[in-house]
């Protein structure tokens, strides 16, 4: 039997569609409607090729296989609006964060666990925030939520949090350990039992010891400048973020300075990459490339880094309602999401406003196809490609 051809699921989370189409042919394989799936929380790669979202507005966790005839394998009920999404190394134990949704302030301090071989769910009330969160093996699981102003890591048993009575009672971590009240990013490299945390002194390192986590050494940025996303990279055991530099005046965006850096965590060694002045916000990797989309008011591009610490860089057309000198990058404006599979060399990027996705080849650099969908991918819309064996479940974070 030929290999099942790889699959990229487009969301535009404002019009409320989903659609799989194979790759690069574009074949629309399945397709849902009335899903408005968090852009925050993103999607999670589960183990064989299936993925996790959350449906923002209904409230459900969403379990999708799209290599098998029916997509929605499981939906369970969650609490919303979805901040951050993570599941245990076995895939098997998730658990949803809530934070601002369209809100200006923090306000919901509810968590959602769910065990999706016996189908149980629970929601507990934590605290109100912006809160991270991993989910660790190695033992009894346990949930570590990343909080800010005041900064820490707790740490609770996930079978406390699923026994949990109804009615979202209040629970306590049962082990502390206090961070920067600036964190934002959350990774953790399952195979070791470490969780990171990006604060603006750099990542912050605990390794889990019983049911309690140990503090390892700070790993510095090394630049005037700090990452707010960190994502494990499963081909070789590696940190990734994009250090963001310059005025913190949204405004000033245009000159915000932009670093690819990445941590090696077997041998210690850090690189920094120059991307470009501008918008650079999540990254994706391929299989012999890391991928980056900046916008500028100059022209967008793509910056693909080799393994071999090449860089390509290949201009992108042109967005309507793209962010403008005056103003932000963030409010009423469009943006670009980008994804990719480390088992393929494939990536996809969005055109936000114009209902686009171009394919590109990471070992040519050449735009491959552009896809075209009925609605404009609002915000730049969300993506995950996902090859069938790929391993990207090795990340057991929403992206």
């Amino acid at each position: 039997m030929p290999a099942a051809a790889p699959v990229l699921l487009v969301s535009d989370h404002v019009d409320g569609f989903l659609h799989v189409v194979t790759v690069p042919d574009g074949t629309v394989t399945g397709r849902l409607t009335g899903r408005h799936i968090s852009e925050h929380a993103g999607f999670l790669a589960l183990p064989g090729g299936r993925v996790a979202c959350v449906d923002d507005r209904r409230g459900e966790l969403l379990v999708l296989d799209p290599f098998a005839d029916e997509l929605v394998e499981r939906a369970v009920p969650v609490a919303v609006p979805a901040e951050h999404l993570a599941c245990d190394p076995s895939g098997r134990l998730l658990a949803v964060t809530t934070g601002l949704g369209k809100n200006t302030a923090p306000w919901s301090d509810l968590l959602t666990v769910v065990d999706l071989a016996t189908g149980e769910a629970a929601r507990v009330r934590t605290r109100a925030g912006e809160p991270g969160v991993t989910v660790l093996g190695g033992g009894d699981p346990l949930v570590v939520l990343r909080h800010r102003e005041p900064g820490a890591l707790a740490v609770h048993r996930f079978a406390d949090l699923l026994a949990a009575p109804p009615g979202c009672p209040p629970v306590t971590p049962h082990a502390l350990l206090p961070l920067p009240g600036d964190g934002h990013g959350d990774a953790q490299a399952p195979g070791s039992g470490r969780v990171f945390a990006a604060t603006g002194e750099g990542v912050h390192r605990a390794r889990r010891k019983g049911d309690a986590l140990v503090a390892e050494a700070l790993v510095p940025w090394g630049a005037p400048a700090r990452g707010w996303y960190l994502r494990l990279d499963t081909r070789r055991q590696a940190l990734w973020t994009t250090l963001r530099g310059g005025a913190p005046d949204p405004l000033r965006w245009p000159e915000w300075t932009n670093q690819a850096w990445c941590h090696d965590l077997e041998t210690g060694r850090t690189l920094r990459t120059d991307l470009g002045p501008g918008l650079v916000f999540r990254l994706a990797l391929a299989r012999h490339h890391t991928a980056f989309t900046r916008v500028h008011p100059d022209g967008d591009e793509l910056v693909l880094l080799g393994a071999d610490d090449t860089v390509r860089r290949i201009p992108l057309p042109a967005m309507d309602g793209a962010p403008r000198r005056g103003g932000t990058p963030w409010e009423g404006v469009q943006r670009r999401a980008v994804a990719a599979s480390p088992g393929a060399d494939w990536v996809a990027v969005t055109r936000g406003g114009h209902g686009e996705v171009h394919l590109f080849d990471a070992e040519t650099g050449r735009e491959a196809t552009r896809l075209r969908w009925e609605t404009p991918l609002h915000h730049g819309g969300h993506l995950i490609l996902r090859t069938r064996g790929d391993g990207a479940e090795g990340d057991p974070v929403g992206r």
